[in-house]
């Protein structure tokens, strides 16, 4: 009898105990304790105090013209490469019919001695 007794003793303590062990919860402290590293362990003193840092508040600042600026900018890059296919089209090898797809213009050689020329299929 008196070693079941003993036995049941032993297992309820095992079990109190370990069930103490195992708890996730965290146990309220009844001071309020500051977090003290082993690096310092002392607690800070009177002129190590530094505020905190505020944020900076964006403020609205209304209307903004990048999109217009954006717009106009496009404008003009569009008008610059207008102008610079228009002088390409007014050199020669465009407009003048002579040249024909040709950088200069073919020489002209007489009838029995003319070529096939590869670029435009006709006889030069």
């Amino acid at each position: 009898m008196k070693l079941r007794l003993i036995f049941l003793c032993l297992v309820l303590f095992v079990m109190v105990t370990h069930s103490q062990a195992q708890s996730k919860r965290k146990k309220k402290s009844k001071g309020k304790q500051e977090n003290v590293t082993s690096v310092d362990p002392s607690f800070p003193q009177a002129g190590q105090y530094q505020p905190k840092e505020k944020k900076v508040k964006r403020k609205d600042r209304g209307i903004t013209y990048n999109a217009q600026d954006n717009f106009y900018e496009q404008r003009a890059r569009v008008s610059k490469e207008k102008r610079r296919a228009e002088l390409e089209l007014s050199k020669p090898q465009n407009s003048n019919p002579l040249y024909f797809g040709h950088k200069r213009p073919p020489k002209k050689r007489p009838p029995g001695k003319m070529k096939f020329c590869k670029t435009c299929g006709l006889k030069h």
